[in-house]
């Protein structure tokens, strides 16, 4: 069997070609309706989560035993990077152990890129060692904005023309960042909306709306953010944000979906009762997540196994 595509690394949105991405987006619906994904079982993939995670973690894990990797978690605590290792370093000597992909989720703006970029400089690795962004600062998270894409794909089949809104904490939001970036090349007109302390306005092709009920007008589907609330301490008026921006029964249009990549502060972004009663989207997301990330798999390690 032979893959679509092959990635040397997955860094961004930016990084892919709109062909990669809608290739990624076919072959994981293509595993989730039968098809048998490739079998990866002469590889070994380290999981380097320097930030806590539930669903990117678990379901990159179960992607992983899926297709019959051997999964090893590294845990930071008790690493030589706890005694002032360099990462390059220690990506290198997790290379010369026979490591054939590290999957990141850092902190650390651009520490991905950054240690790719050193290669190019001339800094050696004993071998080749793919590098997945499983999220990175607040700039990027690619394989949830594939996801979602997916997500969004099998529900409404043609993106062109449909209408996001993104609420919330969008100045933290490295979700809002990577799925602009990917949606704006699919024809999906997005509006966001959010109190001042979390609007970013560098962001390129969107629209920004002052207020809630405007944004909501025409949408059809509604992405909130989680509220960050271990990057924002003391700045944010709950009481304030509740009443302005959160998403009700009341207020989301009935011919809306719901989506949020969790995880949810209840009764904060989204009452308790609407995620209840339309919050199965928000389950299908982490559903598809691990098929997004089988097929991410088999593009950037395919080619040590066909």
């Amino acid at each position: 069997m032979t893959v679509a595509i092959q990635l040397k690394h997955l860094i961004d949105i930016k990084s892919l070609s709109t062909q990669e991405i809608e290739a990624i987006a076919e072959r994981a619906l293509e595993i989730k309706n039968g098809a048998n994904p490739l079998f990866l079982k002469d590889s070994h993939v380290a999981l380097m989560f320097f930030e806590n995670s539930t669903r990117t973690k678990f379901s990159f894990e179960i992607a992983l035993n899926k297709l019959g990797a051997s999964v090893y978690n590294f845990e930071t605590s008790k690493s030589s990077l706890s005694k002032g290792e360099d990462f390059f370093d220690t990506l290198n000597n997790l290379a010369a152990i026979g490591f054939d992909a590290c999957i990141i989720r850092t902190s650390e703006e651009g520490l991905i890129k950054r240690t790719i970029e050193e290669t190019a400089k001339g800094r050696k690795l004993f071998k080749e060692i793919a590098l997945i962004n499983a999220g990175e600062g607040a700039s990027a998270h690619p394989t949830q904005a594939l996801l979602d894409f997916v997500t969004i794909k099998e529900y409404f089949k043609d993106l062109n023309g449909l209408n996001l809104v993104i609420v919330g904490d969008i100045r933290h939001s490295r979700v809002a960042k990577s799925n602009i970036e990917l949606l704006n090349r699919f024809g999906v007109k997005i509006k966001c909306t959010a109190p001042e302390y979390f609007k970013d306005e560098s962001i390129e092709n969107i629209e920004w709306c002052d207020n809630l009920p405007d944004a909501l007008k025409d949408a059809d589907i509604v992405m909130t953010l989680r509220i960050q609330k271990e990057r924002i301490e003391g700045i944010v008026e709950f009481e304030d944000y509740v009443k302005n921006f959160q998403i009700n029964e009341n207020n989301l249009p009935e011919r809306c979906i719901l989506m949020h990549p969790g995880p949810v502060n209840r009764d904060l972004e989204v009452t308790s009762n609407l995620l209840d009663k339309r919050g199965g989207i928000i389950l299908t997301q982490a559903h598809n997540g691990v098929f997004t990330r089988m097929a991410i798999l088999e593009a950037v390690l395919g080619g040590n196994n066909v």
